[in-house]
């Protein structure tokens, strides 16, 4: 369940981070709001889920557009960094907020379970389901995405800005796209995740090593490529709660100390993920080798 909730958010952060050359750290804020959106609009107007999870992907977009404006005039490891402490604003507010619970947080109506209506459920079999077609859909998208002309500048935005707006590419309009495409799957997966859980605060939905999974799901796999996020998803997060179950209270931290050792170990060793080895191993047995 978890792995296909990080295909969604792999698949969604490639697109601007993997594609366009756009590294956000973020995203957790994204993810946060549509979680928070959807659960707010069901326990205060008493909205679908169905229909909060829209809502929740549009009130991320909207504010990815409004953080788009002064970001995207920073480059590489600026704009990481910015789109960081953007992220943690976020948090930051959520938990100053009365009617967002605050630390507290938020708990669905438990007591309504089973409601198709109310997307709760007592077995996990329907979420399974909603969250498969979700990364079935979001893996679609990608692959034209890949096929069209915007996959085609982005990848040139990535490669290099000066020459693809001497092309006559508008850098700011193609990144926006991504940038809000993204965050609006990014809050979908928020809202779907608070269904499942029950219950978020801004500790669950919003905290920094959230952003830092979902970047390094594309990055171990590969970035820019359809395959990479699903390896990723399907590696890590395994990973990452083996090392939970095996350490259990003794290894608070652990799993993130192991996410760093991936990043050292990307960065020295395989710096275009899973994909591009496996790539680089094929092509190396096409060749034929001087006698």
């Amino acid at each position: 369940m978890i792995c296909l909730v990080y295909v969604v958010l792999g698949q969604a952060w490639n697109l601007v981070g993997g594609y366009a050359g756009q590294w956000s750290l973020g995203h957790a804020a994204f993810f946060g709001l549509g979680a928070y959106t959807s659960t707010l609009l069901l326990l205060r107007v008493n909205v679908t889920p169905w229909l909060g999870m829209i809502a929740g992907g549009f009130v991320a977009a909207a504010v990815a557009c409004a953080i788009a404006f002064p970001c995207f005039k920073l480059r590489t490891h600026y704009f990481a960094m910015a789109t960081l402490a953007i992220g943690e604003t976020v948090r930051v507010l959520f938990l100053a907020f009365d009617w967002t619970g605050g630390a507290n947080g938020l708990v669905l109506p438990v007591q309504r379970i089973p409601s198709t209506r109310d997307m709760l459920w007592a077995g996990k079999e329907p979420y399974l389901v909603i969250i498969l077609a979700m990364a079935i859909a979001m893996t679609l998208v990608i692959v034209q995405v890949e096929r069209s002309r915007l996959g085609i500048y982005l990848r040139a935005i990535n490669q290099d800005e000066e020459a693809a707006a001497r092309l006559g590419i508008d850098l700011r309009r193609y990144k926006l796209a991504a940038l809000a495409g993204s965050a609006f799957v990014t809050g979908m997966t928020g809202t779907f995740y608070a269904q499942y859980t029950t219950y978020i605060d801004p500790f669950s939905v919003m905290p920094p090593m959230l952003s830092v999974r979902m970047v390094l799901v594309p990055v171990f796999g590969g970035l820019g490529t359809v395959a990479g996020p699903i390896i990723g998803a399907f590696v890590l997060i395994p990973l990452s709660e083996t090392v939970r179950v095996v350490w259990g209270g003794r290894g608070i931290g652990i799993d993130q100390v192991v996410y760093g050792a991936i990043i050292v170990s990307l960065t020295l060793w395989m710096p275009g993920g899973v994909v591009a080895l496996w790539r680089r191993r094929r092509r190396a047995r096409l060749v034929p080798q001087p006698a």
